[in-house]
């Protein structure tokens, strides 16, 4: 069976063939289908190579595939509408999370979803799991860095030692974690966040920051055209400026190990096929092959036990056990708690001062 891409025109759903995602738009609807949605570009192209065309396959299943960008306020609509049109959709888990807790995503059976089951209790939670891993590292210049370079939060925050133009994310989630953790909390002892003493510590830094980016585009930028001598940054962004000949780094010590995971919408038109292809999506062996086509790491642990991901490039990805034990595990059950959203209301202000 097959995948075939579609895109989403107001509340059409309009199937295509694209060859650069080698799909065949022309294979006959199996009886099985499900609607999987994702955010599109190199990210979609490269799981529907490692996973979706395989699941489809294994599973004798169609795949109709969508993409935007934030799926929330169109999952939002679809359930609010009583008819949702998509099945599965991948998504920070946050969202997984406050859509559970809102009644617009379908609670887990983990006893039907084995693969996910195996995984282990932090990696899923009632209304989602894990489907791939990024990190929000320091990331710096190796022109301006080419010995010492800056190895921890509070390097980041130390100007005298390390000075240079530094850039953050002009958004709370990692940030404030990355605060805390130049402030000496240990990045296993973060939650529940101390919203006050991150704050503080971001006013202090605050007056030295460049830029405040919106997106992983503007990051990777700032660093390649030398705009910025450190930052925070998505590791995959970093990854990809460096690989294009740009001189920069980035260290996984103190990173913020972040996912997006899997869900299915509450009322998901599929429901039955939808949770058999959630358990495929997260087998090992598929999930071993996203690396191989993306700087992500596996949602699935047991991905770096099939001997797929080679030692060399299970080194370099953010899920790898070894670099997860430097990080701190992003707890998106706090951040889509009342206190999470209150931190987020909070930056605005914090901003605008």
């Amino acid at each position: 069976m097959t995948t075939k891409l579609g895109f989403r025109f107001g509340h059409a759903l309009l199937g295509a063939s694209f060859g650069a995602f080698g799909l065949a738009g022309t294979a006959a609807v199996a009886a099985e289908q499900i609607t999987f949605v994702s955010q599109g570009g190199a990210y979609q192209q490269a799981q529907t190579v490692a996973i979706l065309d395989p699941s489809a396959k294994k599973l004798g299943i169609t795949i109709n595939q969508d993409s935007i960008p934030d799926a929330w306020p169109a999952i939002k609509t679809q359930v609010g509408s009583g008819k949702p049109i998509w099945d599965v959709v991948d998504t920070p888990t946050g969202y997984c999370l406050r859509g559970g807790e809102q009644g617009l995503i379908e609670k887990l059976d983990f006893s039907k979803i084995p693969n996910a089951a195996a995984m282990p209790e932090a990696y899923r939670n009632p209304y989602s799991v894990s489907y791939e891993f990024y990190s929000s590292v320091l990331a710096f210049s190796q022109k301006t860095f080419p010995k010492d370079a800056p190895n921890s939060w509070a390097d980041f925050w130390d100007v005298k030692k390390f000075p240079g133009r530094r850039a953050l994310r002009n958004h709370p989630i990692a940030t404030l974690e990355a605060a805390l953790m130049a402030d000496g909390v240990a990045p296993d002892k973060l939650y529940p966040l101390d919203v006050d003493r991150a704050f503080k510590k971001l006013e202090e830094i605050k007056p030295n920051i460049t830029v405040w980016w919106t997106s992983g585009a503007q990051s990777a930028q700032l660093l390649n055209d030398g705009e910025v001598d450190m930052e925070m940054a998505w590791n995959g962004r970093v990854s990809a400026v460096a690989k294009e000949g740009a001189k920069v780094a980035f260290t996984y010590n103190q990173g913020i190990l972040q996912s997006t995971s899997l869900c299915i919408l509450k009322g998901a038109p599929n429901l039955d096929t939808a949770v058999k292809f959630l358990n495929e999506a997260v087998d090992p062996v598929h999930q071993a092959n996203l690396p191989l086509n993306i700087d992500y790491g596996p949602g699935n642990p047991k991905a770096f036990d099939t001997g797929v991901i080679k030692p060399e490039r299970a080194a370099q990805l953010p899920s790898e056990p070894a670099n997860a034990a430097k990080q701190a595990l992003m707890s998106y059950a706090w951040w889509s708690s009342p206190a999470g959203e209150a931190a987020e209301k909070r930056w605005a202000t914090f901003m605008q001062k």
